[in-house]
């Protein structure tokens, strides 16, 4: 069974990205891209999937031993486990070099102290664990082959084949290092270079070290802050720009229950937001990418804007389920391709808006045609701004008119007259500021009750919404505005769970079922910080910093982070790790930081 959602390392090359358990097994890769068929799928199924152990050997009927330490190397991507056996102990190096060529998974074994066995367990399995491919070797190299893929294994090692798994067994010493790695390559094509793990090694470490050099943030959270950044240029795709929301597919959001996406996708708010972190952080060269990403990926069409697309730009990611594989802890269905990509969210408009508005206020080059994007953008809000919608969190019930969705509207609409006010674009400004007046009035007459004082999450119903906390971080109302506080209060009392995390909506209540689901689901992390980050900005620091720190201590060792925490369970549960988590942690560090409201 795969291990704990949190018990997972990520390694990755800016283009896909490997999940390496506490026992030395990596239990999910796609190759060659991140939304590519996997070839280790044991994440999602069981060994028969796809996996690759290296570790100390074990007995056939135990289970293979948990590291005893890990920690990735400095501020980099390089993970380091250790294990402490009878006979001495051993330091596995795991990492993916940022390639020009065929994509590198390396895995460098080192003797420590004594004289320890090790196992190399290597089980290929394409298409997402269906497709058993053919095993050889080919001038001295191992090659699986299966259709249009080709993965080459190459190490110093002797090696056997045994149940249709690729096994080496080896012993190693004080100073010993032996060097593991698989490459992709097309089928058709020539077979990829041999590998030179060393080399490759220094110059992952060099990239990552000059990559970190670049963050402008050394306040007190700088630890958190750069292995979130880490972790966000990790998920993003060097070869276009586009960043998904996560590697992984289907890890569920409650356990046993049927909550389980793809999350592959470049889904625009997730980027939009991943964008104004770098960008405050010192990140202009991956702004400057996301834009002409978004430039292409939009085209000519801003009037059909979807809320997500693949990495390069694709527009179609059909859904389906994958029956064969049983699910992470028995979580169905499995699927790849997201449904909603042809959702409308009005939403995403605000949110594309505020991040070309950011990289135009931080200096980024100018570009006419992103300016004539945003122009187009306002065109089409002017007559869908006033209709329903499915919302941020994609709701799979009816259409309803979000209040966080009109509230984007107006940034949309708000940030568009601020371009045209600084010259830098022509618009109808008279006219679209009656917009903007007419969206704000909108939202504070339907959107808001009286009689509890507090926004609702949407026109017409009694519930809440965490989207309501970005209300003052839009500028839609200051901070110290009565509805603000009432709203902020209002989510603390209904939708904290016990240890003071907040939910998305309720799930059960008036609206229960207004995503169209069933099941429940946890703590969504990303709702927490922006608690946190509200609270600071109505005065309550003291109070928003014990928050934030409490949601530090929910990351892994390795300072990641899952979509949701499970409180009942105390465990993260979504997909992993999750972009959505790590930005809104980077952008509360820097609001703390700037308040002064942190100790030590």
């Amino acid at each position: 069974m795969a291990g704990r959602i949190e018990d997972y390392a990520l390694i990755g090359d800016m283009q896909t990205a490997a999940l390496v358990c506490r026992d030395g097994t990596v239990d999910w890769l796609c190759l060659p891209r991140f939304d590519s068929h996997a070839v280790f799928a044991g994440l999602l199924g069981t060994e028969e999937h796809g996996f690759w152990r290296l570790g100390p050997a074990h007995a056939a009927d135990a289970e293979p031993p948990a590291a005893a330490r890990r920690r990735y190397r400095g501020d980099s991507l390089i993970l380091e486990s250790e294990w402490d056996t009878p006979r001495g102990t051993v330091r596995v190096t795991d990492f993916m070099p940022p390639r020009d060529g065929a994509p590198q998974l390396i895995r460098i074994v080192e003797g420590v102290t004594g004289r320890v066995p090790m196992r190399s367990a290597l089980r290929m399995r394409f298409s997402y664990g269906r497709v058993v491919p053919w095993v050889h070797k080919h001038e001295g190299r191992t090659v699986a082959v299966a259709g249009p893929d080709s993965v080459w294994f190459d190490t110093a090692c002797e090696t056997y084949g045994k149940a249709l798994t690729t096994y080496a067994d080896f012993t190693v010493a004080p100073g010993d290092r032996i060097a593991f790695t698989i490459s992709w390559e097309p089928s058709h094509k020539e077979p990829p270079a041999l590998p030179e793990p060393e080399q490759s090694l220094e110059a992952t470490e060099e990239f990552w070290r000059d990559w970190v050099d670049q963050c402008t943030y050394h306040g007190p959270y700088r630890e958190a802050v750069v292995r979130s950044l880490i972790t966000l240029k990790a998920l993003t795709y060097a070869p276009t720009g586009g960043i998904v929301a996560a590697p992984t597919t289907s890890l569920p959001e409650e356990i046993g229950g049927v909550r389980n996406w793809d999350y592959r996708y470049t889904w625009l708010r997730d980027a939009a937001i991943t964008l104004s972190s770098l960008l405050r952080t010192g990140y202009r060269e991956e702004a400057r990418a996301w834009r002409e990403w978004l430039l292409r990926a939009v085209a000519g069409d801003p009037e059909n804007l979807q809320i997500m697309y693949g990495i390069a730009g694709e527009r179609e990611l059909g859904e389906a389920e994958l029956d064969w594989l049983p699910g992470y802890e028995g979580s169905t269905p499995v699927r790849v391709g997201n449904g909603a990509a042809h959702q409308l969210q009005l939403d995403v408009y605000g949110e594309v808006t505020e991040a070309l508005h950011l990289a135009h206020m931080t200096g980024l080059s100018r570009n006419d045609y992103a300016s004539l994007l945003q122009l187009k953008l306002i065109r089409y809000l002017e007559d869908h701004w006033d209709q329903p919608d499915e919302g941020i969190w994609e709701v799979r019930g009816p259409r309803r008119h979000f209040v966080h969705s009109k509230v984007m509207a107006w940034v949309a609409v708000d940030r568009t007259i601020k371009l045209i006010e600084s010259g830098d674009a022509d618009g109808p400004l008279e006219k679209w500021r009656e917009l903007r007046d007419d969206i704000h009035r909108d939202v504070c007459e339907k959107g808001y009750d009286r009689e509890r004082n507090t926004f609702t999450q949407s026109y017409g119903s009694k519930e809440l919404d965490a989207s309501l906390l970005l209300i003052p971080q839009m500028g839609f109302l200051p901070p110290d505005d009565k509805r603000v506080i009432g709203t902020i209060e209002a989510i603390q009392r209904e939708l904290s769970t016990p240890d003071g995390f907040i939910l998305r909506y309720p799930t059960t209540g008036e609206d229960a079922g207004v995503d169209g689901l069933e099941g429940d689901e946890g703590a969504f992390l990303a709702c927490s910080f922006w608690m946190a980050d509200d609270l600071a900005m109505i005065g309550r620091v003291d109070e928003a910093r014990k928050l934030f720190e409490r949601l530090l201590a929910l990351r892994n060792d390795l300072g990641l982070l899952a979509e949701e925490w499970d409180p009942r369970l105390q465990r993260q549960v979504g997909n992993f790790p999750q972009a959505f988590s790590h930005v809104p942690l980077i952008d509360t560090a820097l609001r703390l930081t700037a308040s002064g409201a942190y100790g030590g």
